[in-house]
């Protein structure tokens, strides 16, 4: 049974490929397209999952769509008639797009799917799943339990923000619900706009930006915006909200609340902006802590599954963990949109056609989400010299040391190896890789490599077996989906008057021996490394530990800011002669910056929009 899954026309279209309950292949337009959170229909994504598992369309026995349109608009219609007249000129604006492209989305999907082979009948193997259905089908079929409670959180699928579904073998059951307005997602998301970053992008930086500042206004957000009950559940005061009805997400009873407007993008940031999002922080940890624990008392179940936008939240997932509310936590590293044409197939492989159901005996069932588009060794050469690379080709063992030792050298690489990854995170796929032991290493990957924010932190790749003697965690975290500290050991102490230091001024001290990746607060978003799953990485970072003496070394997603995740050679090559990357590694080529020519650098800094 092959079951092809499509998510598209929000943001980030994706496609995913499932034989017989085996996950394939998975990727986002994105990576295709170079058009960063991509919406439109992910043709080169299914062109790729087709071509990987050397399949014709013809063979396809199923194709499952993400969510059902005609729900959306039905809420987008009642939404509008409840706050009539109020919202009329975004009414007028948003309805001629959905009555043209969206409502009929089953007919341009068919459309589209003819192209594929004008020959099938694909009415007849076109259903739809119902959007957080698929984000739990997503999180539930491939986790390594045979049955487990699920929670999805997000901004809004058709109706639901927030649901509770039980998984049990190949079945799974939506339980409980919250429905729109009333969203998490989309109360983070207006802190998001207001503190002057991109609703659907700049989530991670509000993230980012809450341990620099304090939760002072947790009473006004618990005051004036959310009801939170004992359960978790939560009810949002929309006298302060906009996003039901305009194209903006708070309004100026939100602004007033706060004493200002929103932030100005690119403006410099103030404290104020830090406690904004150390406090929405604060308000998101508490609603997931609170579900997480009716959940675990109402169910009676030990481990828990994670989806939806909210789930990518690492700190509120470490908080989560730390509890011990649940004997285990699986969370699906495509957690967003992108994860939902995945659990569509899923959710028809599983649901729609009852198909058996083995757990992974081993991890999960992701292929620790290296499940996009690979080169061939021949296939590599033979794109870098079209693009006018030079490069030397080494060996296994000698590409290892190579690289072992420009890492301790303190040099930042470009890492394109193997099959790319699926989801927002790098894991060592399409990875710029340094040395966690620099000071300095942050500070040039952001402001000469990334072109973003200097208070971005990094994450740390470390070997699965050494985590524990490292950071607070002993526990398997391959997704970079958990936050955990620093272990005290490894700690700098700060002197009395960087103690004193506020905001972004805490930036520049040295907290730990792996300085690198130790955000503000002690903390680190973590990536355990597996021999199993990427032998590779795994090898690069035990040379590195036995040059060194220590198993960590920073991972971030090879791209600059504003732009997609490479996926071919040749991104590689664009990304690494537009930025200060050293060293580039692709497959078994090495680059070295100074051997390039010089004409094929790039003014990459403002090449993308702003993120």
């Amino acid at each position: 049974m092959k079951i092809l899954g499509i998510s598209a026309f929000y943001h980030d279209s994706a496609a995913a490929l499932v034989i017989d309950g085996e996950i394939i292949a998975a990727a986002q337009e994105e990576r295709f397209t170079r058009i960063k959170h991509d919406l439109g229909y992910p043709v080169n994504a299914i062109h790729f999952c087709l071509k990987y598992a050397g399949i014709n369309a013809k063979e396809i026995d199923y194709v499952v769509f993400y969510d059902k349109p005609l729900s959306k608009f039905e809420r987008l219609m009642k939404t509008y008639l409840a706050f009539a007249p109020k919202g009329f000129a975004s009414f007028r604006e948003a309805v001629p797009v959905w009555l043209k492209e969206k409502v009929f989305h089953k007919n341009l999907l068919l459309e589209k799917l003819k192209e594929l082979d004008g020959n099938v009948d694909w009415e007849s193997r076109l259903t739809f799943s119902e959007h957080h259905l698929s984000h739990a089908a997503s999180a539930f079929f491939p986790s390594p339990f045979e049955r487990a409670a699920v929670l999805t959180m997000d901004g809004v699928g058709e109706w639901t923000t927030t649901s509770l579904a039980i998984g049990n073998g190949n079945a799974l059951t939506v339980n409980r619900e919250i429905c729109f307005p009333h969203s998490l997602g989309l109360l983070y998301s207006a802190f998001t706009y207001y503190t002057g970053f991109k609703v659907n992008s700049g989530e991670y930086k509000v993230m980012g930006l809450a341990p620099y500042g304090e939760p002072r206004y947790v009473d006004l957000i618990k005051d004036h915006l959310i009801d939170i009950k004992d359960d978790g559940s939560f009810h949002l005061n929309m006298d302060y909200f906009d996003y039901c009805t305009a194209l903006r997400m708070t309004n100026e009873k939100f602004h007033s609340l706060f004493g200002a407007q929103p932030r100005a993008p690119e403006v410099p940031l103030t404290q104020r902006e830090m406690d904004l999002a150390s406090s929405v922080q604060a308000v998101t940890e508490e609603v997931v802590i609170k579900l997480a624990r009716n959940i675990a008392k109402e169910t009676g179940e030990r481990h828990l599954c994670l989806a939806g936008g909210v789930a990518l939240n690492c700190v509120a997932n470490g908080k989560l963990l730390r509890e011990k509310i649940f004997d285990q936590i699986w969370i699906q590293p495509a957690a967003g949109d992108a994860g939902g044409a995945l659990g569509a197939a899923l959710a028809g492989y599983y649901l729609l056609q009852g198909g058996a159901r083995s757990v992974a005996s081993k991890g999960d069932a992701m292929k620790g989400s290296y499940l996009g588009p690979n080169y061939s060794q021949d296939e590599i050469e033979g794109r870098l010299k079209a693009v006018g690379a030079r490069f030397k080709t080494l060996d296994d063992n000698e590409l290892i040391d190579f690289c072992a030792q420009a890492l301790s050298e303190g040099k930042a690489i470009g890492w394109h190896q193997g099959r790319m990854e699926f989801g927002p995170r790098a894991l060592g796929g399409r990875s710029i890789i340094g040395d966690a032991r620099s000071s300095t290493m942050q500070k040039l990957l952001n402001l000469k490599v990334k072109y973003r924010e200097s208070f971005r932190p990094f994450a740390p790749s470390v070997l699965r077996e050494d985590v524990a003697d490292w950071f607070d965690l002993d526990s398997d975290s391959p997704y970079m989906l958990l936050v955990a500290d620093v272990k005290a050991e490894h700690r700098i102490a700060m002197s009395p008057a960087e103690q004193k230091l506020f905001g972004i001024d805490k930036l520049n001290v040295k907290r730990s021996t792996i300085p690198a990746v130790t955000h503000v607060d002690y903390s680190a978003r973590i990536q355990t490394v597996h021999r199993d799953t990427n032998p590779r990485y795994y090898s690069l970072i035990s040379r590195f530990k036995e040059l060194t003496g220590c198993p960590v070394i920073v991972n971030t997603s090879f791209n600059v800011r504003g732009e997609p995740i490479v996926n071919t050679p040749e991104d590689a090559f664009r990304c690494f002669m537009g930025t200060e990357i050293e060293v580039l590694v692709v497959g078994n080529c090495v680059l070295m910056k100074e051997n390039q020519d010089k004409s094929l650098a790039l003014s990459y800094e403002n090449n993308f929009e702003l993120d």
